[in-house]
């Protein structure tokens, strides 16, 4: 067909309405939904399961980080929710000092969580006896650039009052071009290899929650360059198991090739339990301890949710797949578009979208190929 031809045939059927349209399919043959590849698994509880929960000590399993000697906590404390105005300094401290009294040993925590409180707050707690060398530390950058990520990752060092963090993880990777602006000549990935040889950081890894397809991005252009990630965190939840799911098309790879999975979004930040599906809160973490995670990363601001925790750790035993599948059976209902999974079906989880600052400017390669855009 002439391109002439097909601009006015495309012409023609915008001008459809939709009666026209629902008429024109049923008048040929039948008009089927593009099946996208693992969007939907035919099988939910076709997972990889974990085979050794991990090494019991006091009240805590500890699991293997990747491919590297180091044992975390199962159980990880979110420092998004520490930083919430609804906790007070005196709170924040009091729960990680209990949290890592307990045996909790992963602290994550990020950059731009609410204004660098959620950083200042875990600096300040683990300034005092010791707490510091007792943890595993992490935190996220938003920069895209060299320039960017450096200074973030010094600005994170002085807010956790540390010479080094142990893991430094590229901070939601959301969109198809971060992975390109990452590994840019100039991007964020040579500020990072910068910082590692520093002594700045000793692991490296990366963060997202809205499609498991970019994170699959992600590790083939870093497999392309011959880079290996330490880690990647991404949901992980009874939800996440039939949409989108980062554990059915992410999970296998990471194990088959020795990165270490860090498990978040078990509640959605409380959005999940919103759908007052028939599960337990402590079922939810039950089926993230499940799979084969170094570690459920979960939000603690009160002692409610670290109780729950430690208690979801104690009463912890691994399931088969009929356990599971009978499990995901009750939260399929809820489940299957997304509803409750916010981070993937909206905006309201994606801060660096709403600060495209944090990412700092386009390379100066980019700047010279485009300088201006009218």
């Amino acid at each position: 067909m002439e391109r002439r031809s097909f601009l006015q045939g495309a012409v023609l059927g915008a001008g459809l309405s939709g009666a026209s349209l629902a008429g024109a399919g049923s008048a040929g043959a039948a008009v089927n939904a593009p099946v996208l590849p693992g969007n939907r698994p035919q099988d939910p509880a076709d997972l990889p399961f974990v085979i050794d929960p991990g090494e019991r000590r006091g009240e805590m399993l500890y699991r293997t980080f990747g491919k590297t000697s180091e044992k975390i906590s199962a159980i990880g404390m979110g420092g998004f929710h520490l930083g919430k105005k609804a906790v007070t300094d005196d709170e924040a401290t009091r729960l990680i000092h209990a949290g890592i009294d307990r045996g909790i040993t992963f602290m994550d925590n990020c950059w731009d969580y609410n204004d660098g409180r959620s950083e200042l707050r875990m600096g300040a707690a683990l300034a005092q006896g010791g707490y510091r060398d007792k943890v595993f530390l992490m935190s996220k950058m938003d920069g895209r650039t060299k320039e960017e990520a450096i200074k973030q990752i010094d600005q994170s060092l002085l807010r956790l009052r540390t010479d080094r963090i142990d893991l430094v993880q590229h901070h939601e990777i959301l969109r198809f071009d971060d992975p390109d602006r990452v590994f840019a000549e100039g991007g964020a990935m040579e500020g990072f290899l910068e910082a590692k040889k520093a002594g700045k950081l000793r692991y490296i890894g990366f963060t997202g929650h809205k499609d498991p397809r970019i994170h699959l991005q992600m590790l083939e252009i870093a497999a392309e360059r011959g880079f290996h990630f330490d880690s990647v965190q991404m949901p992980v939840n009874v939800m996440d198991a039939h949409f989108r799911s980062f554990s059915h098309l992410v999970l296998p790879y990471l194990v088959q090739n020795g990165i270490a999975p860090l498990a978040m979004k078990t509640f959605g930040d409380g959005v999940i339990l919103k759908a007052d599906a028939p599960i337990k809160p402590i079922e939810y973490l039950h089926f993230s301890l499940n799979l084969p995670v170094s570690v459920v990363i979960t939000g603690i601001q009160n002692q409610r949710d670290l109780d729950q925790a430690f208690e979801a750790v104690k009463t912890f035993k691994p399931m088969d797949k009929a356990a599971v599948a009978e499990l995901l059976s009750r939260s399929k209902p809820y489940a299957l578009e997304g509803k409750y999974e916010l981070f993937k079906t909206s905006a309201t989880f994606d801060g660096t979208a709403k600060n495209a600052a944090w990412l700092g400017e386009d390379v100066a390669s980019v700047k010279k190929l485009a300088p201006t855009m009218e």
